[in-house]
């Protein structure tokens, strides 16, 4: 493998070599299409205060790690108010492995999803 840290794929017309920041943002896109979600979380460093990201930073809530043949990603999102965490944890989970299996060919091991706050939503109405 070479030294950028990734995984490596053999295509059958050659070698693709995707990088975790490729997949890390694969997975947040995918995390953010789904229903609850309000955004990524991204931890500011110097406070320890966790800040919705926009869609620029997708890779930034994504923690990807490669061992072999096997895909590991942590997801840290901010969810909307009013919504079953453990329903949606589980659809994001589930949209974010599929996504991820059928974009790179690679196996994903597993998804954690890490619900770092619940957001009201505006003119709910309510």
């Amino acid at each position: 493998m070479s030294p950028m840290s990734g995984k490596e794929v053999d295509t059958g017309l050659g070698r693709l070599i995707l990088s975790e920041e490729a997949i890390a943002t694969i997975a947040g896109a995918a995390a953010i299409e789904c229903y609850g979600v309000v955004g990524m979380a991204g931890k500011k460093m110097t406070d320890g205060i966790f800040e919705i990201l926009g869609k620029e930073n997708l890779s930034r809530g994504v923690s990807v790690s490669v061992d072999n043949d096997a895909v590991y990603i942590d997801l840290s999102v901010i969810l909307g108010y009013g919504i079953r965490i453990n329903e949606v944890a589980r659809m994001i989970a589930d949209k974010v492995r599929y996504t991820v299996e059928n974009a790179t060919g690679l196996k994903v091991a597993k998804v954690t999803v890490n619900v770092q706050g619940i957001r009201l939503q505006g003119n709910s109405g309510s």
